[in-house]
C-alpha cells in the first residue's frame, strides 16, 4: 500500500515545514517535514525539496508497515505510517504495538493504550506527540483525523445545499 493524501496531510500537519535545519527534541538535526537523514547544522531546503525528502522518508515507513503483512484498510495504513514515520522503523519493529497488531482482535483490546504510550521524546512527554498520537488513533479507528473534519463538514454542507436546490 501507499500513503494517501489524507495520510500525507496528517504527517505534514504534525511535522510542519522547516526550511532551516534545527535540533529536534530527540537530539537529531531535522529539516523539511521531519527529515533527518544526512542533515547537518546550517542546512536549508525549499518546500519542493522538503516534499522530495517526505516522499523518500514515506517509502521507508511504508515499507516497514507493508513488510508486516497486516490486514489494514487505507486509513489504518495511513495512521500507522504516520506513527512509523515519527518513531522510526526500528522502534516500530521492536514494539509491543506491532505485537498487538499481529494478534487477533481480542488481543488488540490494548492497542489504543499502547499506541498512545508513544508520547515522549528526549526523556519527556511532549504535548505535540500526545496530540499526534490522538489524531493517528482517531484516523486508525474512524477514518479521519480532526484536521480533516472541517473539509468533511464543508462537503456535507455543499451536498445538502445542492440537493435542496435541485429538489426545487
Amino acid at each position: 500500500m501507499k500513503t494517501s493524501a489524507i495520510g500525507r496531510k496528517l504527517i505534514k500537519s504534525f511535522e510542519g515545514y522547516r526550511s532551516e535545519a534545527y535540533l529536534c527534541p530527540a537530539g537529531k538535526w531535522t529539516i523539511g517535514y521531519g527529515h533527518t537523514a544526512g542533515v547537518e547544522p546550517g542546512d536549508t531546503c525549499t518546500r519542493d525539496e522538503a516534499d522530495e525528502f517526505l516522499k523518500e522518508d514515506l517509502r521507508t515507513a511504508e515499507n516497514a508497515v507493508n513488510a508486516q503483512n497486516l490486514d489494514l484498510n487505507q486509513h489504518q495504513f495511513d495512521a500507522l505510517v504516520s506513527f512509523v514515520y515519527n518513531v522510526g522503523a526500528g522502534n516500530f519493529q521492536d514494539s509491543t504495538l506491532l505485537k498487538l497488531l499481529k494478534h487477533d482482535t481480542i488481543a488488540r483490546d490494548g492497542l489504543e493504550t499502547e499506541w498512545k504510550k508513544w508520547k515522549n521524546s528526549g526523556g519527556r512527554e511532549l504535548k505535540g506527540l500526545v496530540r499526534r498520537r490522538a489524531a493517528e488513533w482517531h484516523l486508525y479507528k474512524n477514518g479521519f483525523f480532526l484536521l480533516t473534519l472541517p473539509v468533511i463538514l464543508l462537503v456535507a454542507v455543499i451536498t445538502i445545499v445542492l440537493i435542496r436546490k435541485n429538489a426545487r
